[in-house]
């Protein structure tokens, strides 16, 4: 495929500008080779980025715009993206090693939930309240000001919509900070929204370090919300320095989900579930099942068959159509999802599939990993506990309802879970019993734009998506208005009255 990347600049408040910050360099890891590099961002961009972002966000040129006017913005961003999604997906495949296909649904995800927003930012009210005397009552939202989002480097486009869109339907200005191992597809997102003719200063990208970038946007004075998608210990400092300024922050962060596999499922369905579950993006994926939990009395068998099937995915270049497992971004996280299969070992785990890098001699430049499975470790290993964000599953039984709540909820994340069985009772009060952002029942790692997303305890806090995720990005007022005409009688005034 033929394709080009654009210069080193990065885009500052409606300027294409050379970033003051360190050179960062984008990797193809499928290949091992480099895509560009790019002039990184400052802390002196993040303030510039932010005082215009101030400024256009309270022009009336913006805040004047009816709701209606503001959602023919997000609409022809829609359609910019859904114009380009093959550069996007290329874009993305590079900085990214994403299989084609993949990148392709995320940018076809991301122009959908532009779309979503423009359609809530249209239909949404505010409220005429029940009032308790001779007065009017309404509850009314108005946007925050300027919004820092800092999104992750596994799905960068999507997440970019998922908070670029909410919070500019709600009326503020955006400076997006991406990762930066993927960087380009978010500067790619920039040059559509332009040509849009976004009033210049409300977004910004600047790709740079998150020590001094990241922290500049989450400290800075002017900047009213955080919404942020990444690990959990950065997570926590985020949300520190948020609560020192007292403004709203929103956490999406990792997560260690366990998947239950039930004696009365439809095994082909659960497997199929589960290999798309952890398998897919190369596991690099916040959602991923990565503990399976197997009744004891299929164990053994359904095991047994979903090695044979996990052997036979195919690993292979992000290019080429029939590859169902890529490399992973960066050949520093191959080294750490490796440290961690080693570390199974250590505990006493048995490697049933996978375990390393593929031997193929075309794929030897790459950041492959062979898709993982371990058993032979209980729930306290800590390849049980911690995130290792690649393709490795651990496999334990279980012996009833009970015993596989208590494990599964016997964790400190709580993003998803995955359940399989055909009694839909007992998915549903299991469901229920699991703690977690997101349950599956007999499907996995499905998504809508409409519906909630987040999680709880080491996962984060707040949602993203539905038509409440536009009201995340707005400040609620209550308006009074006296309808009596008379003055109040504790002032006893005019006299005599």
């Amino acid at each position: 495929m033929s394709q080009e990347f654009r210069d080193d600049r990065i885009f500052v408040a409606g300027e294409w500008r050379k970033g003051g910050g360190a050179p960062i360099r984008s990797v193809f890891a499928a290949e091992g080779v480099e895509n560009t590099v790019l002039s990184g961002a400052s802390a002196a961009d993040a303030d510039a980025a932010i005082e215009r972002a101030r400024a256009a966000q309270a022009d009336p040129a913006w805040q004047g715009l009816k709701p209606h006017e503001r959602a023919s913005y997000l609409y022809r961003i829609s359609e910019g993206i859904s114009a380009n999604i093959e550069r996007i997906a290329w874009i993305q495949s590079r900085d990214t090693s994403k299989t084609l296909a993949e990148t392709r649904a995320l940018a076809a995800s991301a122009a959908g939930t532009f779309r979503y927003f423009a359609a809530v930012l249209e239909t949404s009210d505010d409220l005429l309240t029940v009032p308790r005397g001779d007065y009017l009552t309404a509850s009314v939202h108005e946007p925050l000001g300027v919004v820092a989002a800092i999104t992750p480097w596994n799905s960068p486009i999507a997440s970019d919509a998922q908070k670029v869109a909410p919070a500019l339907a709600a009326g503020n200005a955006v400076v997006l900070k991406p990762a930066s191992w993927s960087p380009l597809v978010s500067l790619e997102l920039a040059h559509i929204i332009e040509e849009t003719g976004l009033p210049p200063g409300l977004f910004s990208v600047l790709p740079g370090s998150g020590r001094e970038v990241g922290d500049r946007l989450v400290r800075h004075p002017d900047i009213a919300r955080v919404s942020f998608t990444g690990g959990t210990e950065t997570g926590r400092a985020l949300a520190r320095a948020a609560a020192d300024k007292l403004i709203p922050v929103s956490l999406e962060l990792g997560g260690k989900s366990p998947t239950i596999v039930f004696d009365d499922c439809d095994e082909d369905l659960a497997i199929a579930g589960i290999l798309f579950g952890i398998f897919s993006s190369s596991g690099q994926s916040c959602i991923a099942g990565s503990r399976l939990f197997v009744q004891d009395s299929i164990y053994d068998r359904f095991v047994a068959r979903l090695v044979e099937a996990t052997r036979a995915l195919v690993v292979g270049h992000p290019f080429d159509p029939r590859t169902q497992v890529s490399s992973l971004i960066h050949a520093d996280h191959r080294a750490s999802v490796a440290g961690y299969v080693a570390l199974a070992r250590e505990e006493g785990g048995e490697v049933l599939a996978g375990g390393g890098a593929p031997d193929a001699p075309d794929l030897a430049g790459g950041a492959y990993f062979e898709p993982t499975i371990i058993a032979g470790l209980d729930n306290s290993a800590r390849t049980c506990r911690e995130e290792i964000f690649g393709p490795v599953l651990v496999v334990m039984p279980f012996s009833g309802v009970e015993d596989v709540v208590a494990q599964a909820n016997d964790n400190d994340y709580g993003l998803a879970c995955g359940i399989w069985s055909r009694d839909q009772r007992k998915c549903w009060q299991v469901g229920r019993a699991i703690r977690a952002g997101t349950v599956w029942i007999n499907t996995y790692k499905q998504f809508s734009i409409s519906t909630p997303f987040g999680g709880d305890g080491a996962s984060g806090i707040g949602r993203e998506k539905g038509r409440a995720g536009l009201r995340a990005y707005q400040r609620q007022k209550s308006v009074y208005t006296d309808l009596s005409g008379q003055p109040h009688p504790w002032a006893r005034w005019p006299a005599g009255a």
